[in-house]
């Protein structure tokens, strides 16, 4: 059914719809809305055998997940920024385990300074966790991929994470096409867990190991992620049959084929990005990394095969070597001798303008981009700090000399 609703509200309907039987919740901008239209869900009696459990952090609400994954529950909870720090442990613990937990992550900066706008730089800090990192790029495909997020989880014994770019997502409002429940139950069939604690049955579920098997299971966890590679497409095949949309897969593309230069992204910036190629002359194609984890090596090399240049846009780095993704495709382009330069832009929440893309793309098809290039940065204010640095013993706080150079805020005089 198609609803003029906001993102968050299509991705608490479409979990609702995978009937969930915990639901772990704890608020944090930008998911909020999402686990307190599933509460709502809950209380109504819409989400039929479903306990929904409020939990006094981000830590609770993944321990408590995994204690109910681990109990045979399908398992669902949300996190952002630094609620997804505080939750680490259990991060790891939740894949190490082996549970297939699904979660949201309305991306949104890390702190500190502290910014509650979108980058991706909170997923990406958990990408070496083990968890499953599906990359949306619109409301449309964050309520499909909810849905193909359970049957993946659960067909693997893994964990999935769901990231949505927060706020330009989480709150966006659009037309979204809610399937009914009835196509959903034809999609997904009902959790049957891989392992799960029963007291007429007794055994233990996270066991220490030691020197003599650790590489062993860890090799394991790398050989599912691997399979993974094969089943994310196969579930979205199964998906299309049944709903009649491509919102899921690897990756995707647009006018790769003759393309002299190729932009890679993941997530919601694609649109832009493309409404900017459309008012260009040069071949520019564009390739949207679906999957993040596990990494599609291989097909993002066929696709990239014929281009002269490639360039990783990407709102996360990594502080001291550069762009996070980049990395990862520049893998993927080993021995093909196709340059991969770096764009690092909208890191939190800073606009990225049409204007700014025209002037990126002229200077990439001629080979004047820099390995790295923060796009929009200004270099005045950063320079102006740095001899202030050099300058002064006690020179203050970065962020806040740099908001009063910038004129955000007025306060005493910086020297």
């Amino acid at each position: 059914m198609l609803k003029q609703i906001e993102g968050s509200h299509g991705v608490a309907e479409a979990v609702a719809l995978c009937r969930p039987e915990v639901i772990c919740a704890y608020p944090i901008t930008p998911q909020t809305h999402i686990v307190e239209d599933l509460g709502a869900l809950v209380k109504s009696g819409k989400i039929e055998n479903c306990e929904y459990i409020n939990v006094e952090s981000e830590f609770a609400a993944l321990s408590v997940g995994i204690g109910s994954s681990a109990a045979g529950a399908r398992t669902y909870t949300a996190t952002a920024s630094q609620g997804m720090l505080f939750m680490a442990e259990a991060v790891y613990n939740a894949s190490g385990l082996g549970l297939p937990i699904v979660m949201t992550v309305g991306n949104r900066s890390i702190g500190a300074p502290i910014n509650i706008w979108n980058d991706q730089s909170d997923s990406m800090s958990m990408r070496d966790a083990g968890w499953i990192q599906l990359f949306v790029e619109d409301n449309q495909q964050a309520v499909d991929m909810h849905i193909q997020a359970f049957k993946i989880a659960e067909a693997l014994s893994l964990p999935v994470m769901v990231c949505m770019d927060g706020f330009i997502l989480t709150h966006a409002i659009e037309g979204i096409d809610v399937p009914d429940q009835k196509q959903v139950d034809k999609f997904l069939p009902p959790f049957v867990p891989r392992q799960v604690l029963d007291p007429e049955d007794p055994v233990s579920i996270g066991a220490m190991v030691g020197p003599e098997a650790f590489t062993e299971v860890r090799y394991i966890a790398h050989k599912k992620q691997k399979e993974a590679l094969d089943l994310i497409p196969q579930i979205n095949e199964d998906f299309k049959q049944i709903f009649g949309r491509d919102s899921g897969g690897l990756i995707s593309t647009t006018n790769t084929e003759d393309a002299d230069t190729v932009v890679v992204t993941l997530g919601s910036v694609i649109g832009t990005i493309e409404e900017a190629i459309d008012e260009q002359d040069e071949k520019i194609g564009a390739l949207t990394i679906r999957s993040f984890r596990p990494f599609p090596l291989e097909q993002i090399r066929s696709a990239l095969k014929d281009a002269k240049r490639v360039v990783v846009f990407e709102k996360c780095f990594a502080v001291g070597i550069g762009g996070i993704v980049a990395n990862n495709v520049r893998m993927a382009m080993s021995g093909t001798n196709i340059p991969v330069y770096e764009v690092i832009a909208g890191l939190g929440g800073r606009p990225i303008t049409r204007k700014s893309l025209h002037k990126l793309f002229k200077d990439a098809v001629k080979d004047n981009l820099e390995d790295v290039t923060f796009m929009d940065l200004n270099k005045d204010v950063v320079d102006r700090e740095l001899e202030r640095e050099h300058k002064l013993i006690q020179a203050g706080s970065v962020a806040e000399n740099i908001l009063r150079d910038g004129g955000v805020v007025n306060a005493a005089k910086t020297t």
